[in-house]
């Protein structure tokens, strides 16, 4: 701009001095009446000449100053204006650190109803979200193959009475025949065998037999009743208090599966095995149900389980018993309140996450939250008093640690800190910061340690 300037300001001088010396040779020597020059303005010359050459000295100097002006407003115009960059200060508040994250509701006691026989639905007399009490028919199912059902269970019904029998008389008939027969011979032997040791006692009185023959039949005596022992000891053997107890078992076990098959041949109803809610019932008339095909699920709906999905790197904050605030997209503006009653076993994949499941219960009085609910969920983690905060996007980290920008003196200042609890917008500095200190918000323009900068508090 001055290099511009400096022919203008040149040439501006040159007839500001040319107009100088004709006004002064003007005032000297006045021309003629009828123009042309007067008798002295030749000697007019001179004076001019050395005018000019002030003039020129003057305005070299001039020009040489507005040149330095000119490169000075250069330098200072062209230097870079200090960025404007947001600050926030720190303040002093209660800070509750939460843990956001999302999970899904189930019922806290529940009861699958399946179908044990296969059938056809043909009727449904309940339906979803109904309270049931326990025994309340579900569903009721034609069931063709019922009859041989019955028929099987009442074959296993008389041959658990038939063995229940047998060790009540003291075990199989057949081992008992055959004791009983060794029993009849051991006694008719042992009789006999007392007769001949009487007999040859008797001869030994009269010295008719020797010491040596009554010896050998005293021992054939007892050689008989040890042998009556062992079968009687074998014959208690055959049944014990156990078998008994087992026997009895597996006759009432049929007995009750009769009771069943017949009550399902009759009317082949599926009832409901505890009182509830009924959350889901995918039972329909005109469904054809194979074994194990679910009827309905019932359960208590007043309190749920939340199955709650945290990331692995926050498991460590969560604790037994911290307080759980529920909500859910659907309802806008309602709350449900629980507690963590179980932390996760393990760590899985959840799409792209690793997370653990935490257990928590809630209660649910108007059962606006139903089962398989996807919900959100915030974990109250600890709750810091008269704590220092600042906004949880003014901390940066790398591999030295944490850190913020200071604002000192029109300037940003790396400054390492260590924070502390946090939620979703605030977190607590322990160390590196006192109250009153601004810190740099992020921005698009980036900053290095030093820089100058235009602070704004928004």
């Amino acid at each position: 701009m001055g290099l511009r300037a400096a022919p203008r300001a040149r040439r501006a001088g040159t007839a500001v001095a040319r107009a100088m010396g004709a006004a002064l040779c003007r005032r000297h020597h006045p021309p003629l009446r009828f123009g042309g020059r007067g008798p002295g303005a030749a000697a007019c010359a001179p004076l001019v000449r050395r005018k000019d050459g002030n003039h020129a000295l003057r305005k070299r100097w001039l020009l040489l100053l507005i040149a330095v002006v000119a490169l000075i407003l250069y330098f200072i115009l062209r230097r870079p204006s200090a960025p404007t960059v947001s600050f926030a200060r720190t303040h002093r508040e209660t800070l509750v650190s939460t843990l956001p994250t999302n999970g899904k509701v189930e019922p806290l006691e529940w009861q699958a109803v399946r179908v044990a026989t296969p059938g056809v639905v043909v009727k449904v007399p309940v339906h979803e979200g109904q309270d049931v009490r326990r025994g309340v028919v579900l569903a009721q199912l034609s069931a063709p193959g019922m009859a041989d059902t019955l028929h099987a269970a009442e074959a296993r019904q008389a041959e658990a009475q038939s063995q229940l029998q047998g060790l009540q008389a003291g075990g199989r008939t057949s081992d008992l025949t055959d004791i009983a027969s060794s029993l009849d011979r051991a006694r008719v032997t042992h009789d006999e065998a007392v007769r001949e040791y009487n007999s040859l006692k008797r001869l030994l009185d009269k010295q008719a037999a020797t010491a040596i023959e009554v010896e050998i039949a005293a021992q054939k005596v007892r050689a008989a009743e040890l042998q009556i022992q062992s079968l009687q000891a074998r014959r208690k053997s055959l049944v014990g208090s156990t078998d008994l107890s087992a026997a009895d078992a597996r006759l009432r076990e049929a007995a009750a599966n009769v009771q069943q098959a017949r009550e399902h041949l009759g009317e082949g109803r599926i009832v409901s095995p505890v009182a509830g809610s009924i959350y889901s019932l995918p039972a329909r008339v005109g469904m054809y149900l194979n074994a194990g095909d679910l009827v309905a699920n019932v359960g208590t709906l007043d309190r749920l389980r939340v199955r709650v999905y945290v990331d692995e790197p926050e498991l460590g904050r969560v604790q037994v018993s911290q307080p759980v605030r529920i909500t859910w997209d659907a309802l806008p503006g309602h709350e449900w309140q629980g507690t963590v009653e179980r932390k996760p076993t393990e760590v899985m994949p959840l799409g792209t996450r690793q997370v653990g499941e935490v257990q928590c219960s809630i209660e649910n009085p108007e059962r606006l939250l139903v089962p398989g609910t996807n919900i959100n969920a915030e974990i109250r983690t600890s709750v810091a008093e008269h704590a220092l905060t600042i906004p949880k996007t003014a901390i940066r980290r790398d591999a030295a640690g944490f850190w913020v920008f200071l604002l000192k003196d029109g300037r940003v200042q790396r400054r390492n800190v260590r924070p502390g609890p946090s939620n979703v917008t605030r977190a607590s500095i322990l160390d590196g910061l006192k109250d009153g200190d601004a810190v740099a918000l992020p921005n698009d323009q980036p900053l290095k340690d030093g820089d100058r900068v235009t602070p704004v508090f928004p």
